[in-house]
């Protein structure tokens, strides 16, 4: 492994369930980005200034990294800009047919060891792999 680093992914990742749990218990809510994005495109009154305001703490925080940290941020993509737009184009259809996003599910569902989100993440960790191994062994890393 090229950037193998434990200790800072077991305190990122510390981090996140911890702030997963803590969503729950003192909002009762799950901490899934595309929910929480896709109610504010579904904007019910009254229910959209958490749903800003966590978003905007999401987006802040890259900035933050990118201001203080920029070498953190410092990769290429070797794709093309049209595979990568379809490639987020399908992960959206797939959370939105999933009922749920990795967060939703892999984070905060698993740890609740509700039984959809096992099989959920169970599947996106699947076609992950399986899209993998097709884009680069058989179309050669080129799409």
């Amino acid at each position: 492994m090229e950037n193998f680093t434990p200790v800072a992914s077991f305190i990122g990742g510390t981090m996140i369930g911890l702030a997963a749990i803590s969503m729950l218990f003192f909002t009762g809510r799950i901490g899934g980005i595309s929910g929480i994005f896709g109610g504010l495109l579904d904007a019910k009154h009254g229910d959209t200034a958490w749903r800003a305001l966590f978003i905007t703490g999401l987006m802040s925080g890259g900035v933050l990294m990118l201001l203080f940290h920029p070498q953190s941020l410092d990769f290429e993509i070797n794709k093309s800009i049209l595979a990568v737009a379809v490639a987020g184009l399908l992960v959206g259809i797939g959370a939105r047919l999933g009922s749920g996003c990795t967060s939703g599910h892999g984070v905060c569902g698993i740890g609740r060891l509700a039984p959809r989100s096992l099989v959920a993440s169970g599947v996106f960790m699947t076609t992950g792999a399986i899209t993998a191994i097709i884009v680069n062994h058989i179309f050669g890393g080129t799409v």
